[in-house]
C-alpha cells in the first residue's frame, strides 16, 4: 500500500466565515463526521485549518479518508456559499477531485492510470464538468488541457498544487511528523 490522504478546501478568503461554517458542520450534522447523532454524548470534533492562499482556506479532519471526504464536503457546500472541493488520494493509485456547490456535486475528475479503472469496476467520476472545474479552480485553457490529460495521480496532485497555488499534498495524520504543516495548520475544537 503506498501513500493515502484526504483533504477538503473551501474557495473564500474569509476564514471567520468559513470557521463558523466548519462549527456548524460539527454541531448540526456530526454524524456526516463521523459521529454519534445523541444529545446525550459530548464529544469535540478536533478540524486543522489553514488560509492556504488568497484564495483558498484548507481543512483537515481525522474522518477524512477516500469515500468520506466527498460526503463532508458535499454537506459542507450546503453551509458556505462558496465551492468547495475534496481531494482523495488513496494508495497511489487514485486520485479523485470533486467540486460541490449548494450541496451538489458540480465537477469530477479521477486521475488513475486505466488498469486501476479496470480493477475498480465502480470508479468512475459522478459529473464530468470540466468547464465548472476549470472556472472554479481559476486554470487557464492551455493549463487546463496539460492537467485533465495526467493519468498519475501523483503528477496531477503536483500539477495541481502548481495551478491553485497551495499544496494538497496534506492529511491530518501528518501534521505532528511534518513541520511545514504544523506550521501551516491551525487546530480548532467546536
Amino acid at each position: 500500500m503506498g501513500r493515502s490522504f484526504a483533504n477538503l478546501h473551501i474557495k473564500s478568503n474569509n476564514l471567520e466565515k468559513t470557521v463558523e461554517a466548519l462549527r456548524e458542520l460539527s454541531e448540526g450534522h456530526a454524524t456526516v463526521l463521523g459521529k454519534p447523532n445523541t444529545e446525550a454524548q459530548e464529544f469535540n470534533v478536533v478540524m486543522y485549518v489553514s488560509k492556504s492562499n488568497e484564495y483558498w482556506i484548507s481543512v483537515l479532519h481525522d474522518y477524512f479518508v477516500w469515500g468520506t471526504v466527498k460526503k463532508i464536503g458535499k454537506t459542507l457546500s450546503r453551509l458556505i456559499e462558496e465551492p468547495v472541493m475534496t481531494a482523495g488520494y488513496i494508495n497511489e493509485e487514485i486520485f479523485e477531485l470533486s467540486l460541490f456547490e449548494n450541496g451538489d456535486i458540480e465537477a469530477e475528475r479521477i486521475f488513475c492510470e486505466q488498469w486501476t479503472r479496470d480493477e475498480y469496476e465502480q470508479l468512475k467520476e459522478e459529473r464530468l464538468n470540466d468547464d465548472y472545474l476549470q472556472k472554479a479552480l481559476d486554470i487557464r485553457n492551455e493549463d487546463f488541457d496539460d492537467f485533465i490529460s495526467i493519468t498519475s495521480p501523483a503528477q496531477a496532485v503536483d500539477k495541481l498544487s502548481e495551478l491553485v497555488r497551495m499544496s494538497l499534498w496534506s492529511d491530518w495524520e501528518w501534521i505532528p511528523h511534518e513541520e511545514t504543516l504544523k506550521e501551516r495548520f491551525a487546530k480548532y475544537e467546536f
